[in-house]
C-alpha cells in the first residue's frame, strides 16, 4: 500500500490497534480504500507473524502519537469538498492545513482537476493556481481558508 492509503487508514482509525481489529466493511469506509486493499489489510493483520513483529516493535519502544478517529465519512462541515494546497502558508504548514481540512471531513489532493472545489494558495503559488483559474476552480488565500475552519 502507498503512503496516502496508509495515512488515510491512520487518520480514519486513529490508532494501529483500531486498524488491526477492523473488519473489511470497516476498512471500506476509508476514502480511497477499495475491496482489494481492504482484503489485503485484513489478511496482513490476521497473519500471526505480522502481529508478532508489531508486538516486538512495540516492545522495543516504537511509538507514535495516536489521534482521534476521523468523523464518519460524509460528516463534518467540509464533507464532500476537495481541496488542493499550493504555495507557502504563513500561519501553518501545508501538512497542518491538510490535517485540519481532513478533520472537518474535507479531502486534500495533490493535483487540480474539474472536481476540485477549492484551491488554497499561499506565497509563491505556481502552476496549480494558474490551472485552477483556467478550470474556474474557486481559489482562496490562507485567510479565507481560516474562515472556513471553525474555531480558527
Amino acid at each position: 500500500m502507498g503512503e496516502a492509503t496508509a495515512a488515510a487508514l491512520a487518520t480514519h482509525f486513529g490508532s494501529l490497534g483500531a486498524v488491526m481489529e477492523a473488519d473489511e466493511q470497516m476498512l471500506l469506509q476509508v476514502p480511497d480504500v477499495g475491496p482489494i486493499v481492504a482484503s489485503h489489510v485484513k489478511a496482513f493483520f490476521q497473519e500471526a507473524h505480522n502481529r508478532d513483529v508489531i508486538g516486538d516493535l512495540l516492545g522495543c519502544g516504537l511509538s507514535w502519537t495516536e489521534t482521534e478517529a476521523m468523523p464518519e465519512p460524509g460528516s463534518g462541515p467540509l464533507a464532500g469538498k476537495i481541496f488542493v494546497l499550493t504555495g507557502t502558508l504563513s500561519s501553518m504548514t501545508r501538512d497542518e492545513a491538510k490535517a485540519k481540512i481532513q478533520s472537518l471531513g474535507g479531502k486534500v489532493t495533490g493535483s487540480v482537476s474539474k472536481k476540485t472545489d477549492y484551491l488554497v494558495y499561499g506565497e509563491n503559488a505556481g502552476a496549480k493556481l494558474t490551472k485552477a483559474q483556467n478550470l474556474d476552480v474557486v481559489t482562496i488565500n490562507e485567510e479565507a481558508l481560516l474562515e472556513l475552519l471553525p474555531g480558527q
